[in-house]
């Protein structure tokens, strides 16, 4: 038995998997230093959860006319051809009012179509003329553009049977946003409230990523909507790319800024 704890006694091999190649020191990260969920941090987090989900339901109704105004602008500015609508959305004695915009469908001509797969080439082309140390970008853009490319070889054998409609595309953008942010609370719930950054930088953060997005909205289905009244060409770039993905990555970024805040001194986890 003797023997055989001496055999499993740490040495110098098992030393080496806490170093790095150069043989430094891998020091754990930061973050981990500070994951702290005790009852204390745990109670918080479950309280921010339930305090801005109830911040944000109450506020939806205000949400929504205030969108609407935005939308109502839009329509006055800017040279949309469309109107508002509103979908109404009943739960139990409670309403909802969603504004969104409808856009006539307009199946792209063969002009259209040719200047959007010239462009589509010649982007393409040239991301093989951008530096080595630009790969990232080169490849981002080129998955982008694959993705109007499958678009354009849609519409050049089947323009017809493209069934979805600006008018529905443009409700389902204004829904999930709002499913988005509904859901920004149960998020850092569960990836920033359990990291001990002290209770009022949890509510700064929160605040900060719901409030942009709901700022956000408007402007993104105005600007959408300019490119779908030119043609449905450009739908699928703006689902894929433009759309929910682009609001996730909003989040992505205020989490990540949020996450390069000091940490707090104290030992006890709010």
């Amino acid at each position: 038995m003797r023997r055989e704890l001496e055999f499993h006694k740490p040495g110098p091999a098992d030393e080496s998997f806490a170093r790095g190649h150069r043989g430094g020191v891998i020091s754990m990260h930061r973050a981990l230093t500070h994951f702290r969920l005790g009852p204390m941090n745990l109670a918080a987090s479950v309280a921010l959860l339930l305090s801005f989900s109830w911040i944000w339901v109450l506020s939806l109704p205000s949400l929504c006319r205030f969108w609407r105004g935005c939308l109502v602008i839009g329509l006055q500015q800017l040279p949309l051809h469309g109107s508002l609508e509103i979908a109404q959305h009943r739960f139990h004695a409670h309403h909802l009012d969603i504004p969104y915009l409808r856009i006539y469908s307009v199946i792209p001509d063969l002009w259209t179509w040719t200047l959007a797969c010239a462009i589509t080439v010649l982007l393409f082309a040239a991301t093989f003329w951008l530096p080595r140390t630009m790969v990232p970008l080169i490849y981002l853009t080129r998955g982008i553009l694959l993705v109007h490319a499958s678009s354009l070889f849609y519409f050049a054998l089947w323009p017809m049977n493209f069934r979805h409609t600006p008018d529905s595309y443009m409700e389902a953008l204004v829904e999930s946003n709002i499913g988005l942010i509904t859901v920004v609370p149960l998020l850092f719930a569960l990836t920033y409230y359990i990291f001990d950054f002290g209770l009022w930088k949890k509510v700064l953060l929160t605040a900060l990523t719901m409030t942009h997005l709901a700022l956000f909205l408007p402007f993104q289905v105005v600007l959408q909507a300019l490119v779908l009244q030119r043609t449905v060409l450009f739908m699928p770039i703006l689902y894929i790319v433009f759309g929910m993905p682009l609001n996730v990555l909003l989040i992505i970024a205020f989490y990540s800024w949020g996450m390069t805040w000091p940490f707090r001194e104290m030992q006890t986890a709010y």
